[in-house]
């Protein structure tokens, strides 16, 4: 830590935007910004989709003093509205409303894109992003399906902007100590990683097909998609559970602990994937499983898993997230906040590192503001000066199509054996039919 801290005084003392240390984030003392040298040297960013998590991401956007958000798009205008005027009493003046992000695209002052809006959107946005010259902060999952992860990949190679993923973890201080002593040796050779996610998510009813509210652009919130009827328990949110624009709780809750788990063994595609589960509690029009089991082999590397209940909160491991490692000399384990803990075979606990900047677990919007500007100001030095990201979209992709493989195998009901090198599916048409999607005529996304 210390070494960060002097790396961060270095960049700092020269004008450059660095990642902050010592209590210079939202939350801790937010007037020493005004002291970094650099800090009116602004990245200018438009933010898309801004209902919930949007939100929270374009407040604390405003809230970095090297930012300025000068766009807020969204599909519904009283999102858009109150997502405005939170981030005009946050950074001192007011973005404007562009409904449509592609006229956002269209500014030259614009650098950078942030992307909140649902899944389906997600990869084909960073895409037209990509090609008007503009960098992306993209959440997670980053792409709806695999294909569209290979298309982003290509964009970047193509483009040459910086496209960062949302897992902010990879940027908290103390998961990115934890993983360090795990390739440090400090349980000795890791085989295993458990990944889990645990919520009391209610049922979403049967939906009634009705109207477009006079407050939604319907047709834009659709955009790439193929065209179906609205209905009245779709938006917002609870499109994550629909095949057609949603990814399951695989991939809105599991991308996260099970990139932590990929970064912690050390793996990048894997050699088998298996998957049980269904939708069990309710009968409703929930379609992806809020009860699943997705394994992956990695060769004689190792194996992660990943276990999801929507349904059941009950907590594992004293978190209802988490990841623990297994290994030769004991375990490593990692819950939700920025702390983890070291326990040797006999199951004594040896080692425990804890962290007094919150992480609220159950919040959907804003669990972890402060830790969260590490990864923000991480992604700003990239653009600025070349750092290293902490999640490239390479890294991104390759940790996301482990959840996808996963929803794949749950949804032909096969194993899944898989090419190393790539991450390809091998010798399975059936379950290729998911490799990519349908678009709607004129929206599919190009690189």
């Amino acid at each position: 830590m210390k070494d960060n801290r002097r790396d961060f005084l270095k960049k700092a003392a020269i004008g450059t935007a660095a990642a902050s240390f010592g209590g210079v984030l939202p939350g801790f003392s937010p007037k020493s910004y005004a002291n970094i040298a650099g800090a009116n040297d602004r990245v200018t960013v438009a933010v898309m989709g801004v209902n919930s998590r949007g939100r929270a991401l374009g407040n604390n956007f405003a809230l970095q003093k090297n930012c300025e958000v000068i766009y807020i798009s969204d599909v519904d205008r009283r999102a858009a509205a109150k997502c405005i005027s939170s981030v005009a009493k946050n950074q001192g003046n007011k973005p404007k409303a562009a409904p449509d992000f592609r006229k956002a695209l269209e500014d030259k002052d614009l650098d950078a894109l942030v992307v909140a809006a649902p899944d389906h959107w997600h990869a084909p946005a960073a895409i037209l992003a990509s090609s008007a010259g503009k960098h992306v902060y993209l959440e997670k999952p980053c792409s709806h399906n695999p294909h569209e992860g290979e298309l982003l990949v290509k964009a970047v190679e193509k483009y040459k902007n910086v496209i960062q993923m949302g897992n902010q973890r990879r940027s908290w201080p103390n998961v990115v100590a934890a993983i360090k002593e795990l390739h440090d040796g400090a349980i000795g050779k890791t085989y295993m990683a458990r990944t889990w996610y645990a919520n009391n998510r209610g049922s979403i009813g049967t939906g009634k097909k009705t109207s477009v509210p006079s407050w939604l652009d319907y047709e834009l919130w659709q955009g790439p998609a193929p065209r179906l009827d609205y209905q009245d328990n779709l938006i917002h949110y609870n499109w994550h559970w629909f095949w057609h624009w949603g990814t399951g709780e695989a991939l809105n809750n599991g991308t996260h602990f099970v990139d932590l788990a990929r970064w912690g063994l050390d793996v990048e595609y894997p050699t088998k994937v298996t998957s049980v589960g269904g939708r069990y509690r309710y009968k409703d029009d929930w379609e992806t499983p809020d009860t699943q089991t997705i394994g992956l082999e990695f060769g004689d590397k190792g194996t992660i898993t990943w276990e999801g209940r929507s349904c059941n909160g009950r907590t594992s491991d004293g978190g209802t997230v988490g990841v623990v490692f297994y290994g030769e000399k004991g375990s490593l384990q990692i819950n939700g906040g920025n702390e983890y803990k070291i326990f040797d075979l006999k199951n004594k606990l040896v080692k425990e590192v804890k962290n007094d900047t919150n992480f609220v677990e159950g919040d959907l919007m804003n669990p972890s503001q402060a830790l969260d500007a590490h990864h923000i100001q991480n992604f700003f030095s990239a653009i600025k000066n070349g750092e290293k990201l902490n999640s490239d979209i390479i890294g991104g992709h390759q940790s996301t199509l482990l959840v996808q493989l996963g929803n794949i195998a749950q949804r032909t009901g096969r194993t899944l054996d898989i090419d190393p090198s790539n991450g390809h599916i091998l010798n399975n048409p059936d379950a290729m039919k998911y490799w990519s999607r349908e678009y709607e005529p004129g929206w599919e996304p190009k690189v």
